[in-house]
């Protein structure tokens, strides 16, 4: 082999090795932001959203999720329960996680960003460490540590701070609880069951940056956002005209643009339910016995739902971590107590015996009194500044349901006549 051939090769293989280092730099990456919405699971009814490295190096194509989770988890549900969800992040290949996402009917939308080279291997290194085992795990939150919390932070993290820096401070539309209510309304129980049992504490203002709890709103912000790279080079985070739409579902219920007013819907479905109660209780003052079984079982029956409900409000906010719970006054009118209409209903309704039917009676309109008088001081509370919970929706559908429990007509009048007499009686002794 001659001198000049082995310079040849040497040069050769120099120049490549030289361009393979500048691939190796970051121009074989291209970082996308990967937004999916709803599925069918409630857990996935505010969306879902990923972190896409691509490297044309070795096709490859990892799809970064920092939403895992497993039922079959160790003590997965006793932990559940208590508020310590333990999620993880991990990596997959992008296809498949697009193939579960269009067989779930979900959409998918990709966005294109746009970092310098060096900052995609920065992104791509500081990925792969969070996947690491001593890494990947960590201690989820609803609103304030989340799938998209993370996302939203790693681009905070790409744009050196610039991210949190323009929408840290800028104020939201909504507060946390008017988020949710945008994607629960489809499903009026589940939309009351979730707000009833969450506190004031999600009725606090919050800034855009709070908003990105939400994967759709870290999309949405991202699309506009212009920073300064490490060059100095002004840039829009989203590369323009890269915006994406993978996959659009079918029959799918859209999110709301605002948050609609749900307090008079539960109004007007009290109302029904509470005249179809005095219905039962107009029939057993004419003699009609079915009246009186049917009036009984109603009263078991919305107590069983009302006392759960609270039964599992009062564990949450007292033994959990939970915070969302926290500072819940739906708990001075929605209390464990309501459970003891169970027997109360169903003694009422098929006890023969006059004195057994009127200790039933009283008891249970007791028991719907203190409900009342509960949220008549859950609302008079907010005349002052530190009350200011959004419960308007669960106080209007339990206060007309327990207002005819107490003040139903049949057998009203002996009850306040021995509670008349029995005030006198404590009053002589």
């Amino acid at each position: 082999m001659t001198r000049k051939t082995v310079l040849l090769i040497f040069i050769l293989f120099f120049c490549g090795a030289l361009l393979f280092a500048q691939e190796a730099d970051g121009e074989n990456l291209t970082l996308k932001i990967a937004v999916l919405g709803a599925g069918d699971e409630v857990y996935f009814w505010w969306g879902h959203i990923a972190f896409v490295v691509e490297d044309s190096e070795d096709y490859s194509s990892n799809f970064y999720d920092y939403g895992l989770f497993s039922f079959n988890k160790e003590n997965f549900y006793v932990n559940f329960a208590f508020g310590r969800l333990l999620y993880s992040t991990g990596s997959s290949s992008t296809d498949r996680n697009i193939a579960i996402a269009e067989r779930r009917n979900r959409s998918i939308v990709f966005y294109t960003l746009d970092l310098p080279p060096e900052t995609r291997v920065k992104v791509r290194d500081f990925l792969e460490n969070n996947i690491l085992p001593e890494n990947r795990d960590y201690y989820y939150q609803h609103f304030k540590d989340n799938c998209s919390t993370r996302i939203r932070d790693v681009i905070d993290f790409a744009t050196d701070g610039q991210f949190k820096e323009q929408f840290g401070g800028a104020p939201s539309r909504f507060t946390y609880r008017q988020h949710v209510r945008r994607h629960t309304w489809f499903f009026p129980a589940v939309d009351w069951i979730l707000n009833f049992w969450m506190g004031q504490v999600i009725d606090t203002p919050l800034t855009v940056w709070d908003d990105m709890f939400l994967p759709a709103e870290v999309g949405k912000r991202m699309q506009d956002f212009t920073y300064t790279d490490v060059n100095g080079v002004r840039r829009k985070l989203v590369v323009d005209g890269s915006k994406e739409t993978v996959f659009t579902p079918e029959g799918r219920p859209a999110v709301l643009d605002s948050p609609r007013k749900q307090w008079p819907y539960e109004l007007a479905f009290s109302l029904v339910l509470s005249a179809i109660f005095g219905f039962f209780f107009f029939l057993y003052s004419k003699k009609i016995r079915a009246g009186k079984i049917l009036a009984g079982i109603s009263m078991s029956l919305c107590g069983l739902v009302f006392g759960l409900a609270a039964l599992v409000l009062y564990f949450m906010n007292l033994f959990t971590n939970h915070d969302y719970t926290y500072e819940n006054f739906n708990m001075l009118f929605a209390t464990p107590l309501l459970l003891a209409a169970v027997p109360f209903g169903i003694g009422y309704a098929f006890t023969k015996k006059p004195e057994k039917q009127f200790k039933y009676d009283l008891l249970s309109r007791i028991l719907w009194l203190l409900t009342v008088i509960g949220i008549f001081i859950s609302m008079l509370i907010k005349l002052l500044p530190w009350f200011y919970q959004d419960n308007l929706t669960d106080q209007m559908l339990m206060l007309p349901i327990a207002l005819v429990f107490t003040f139903q007509p049949v057998g009203l009048r002996p009850v306040i006549e021995k509670l008349i007499l029995f005030f006198k009686r404590k009053k002589a002794a």
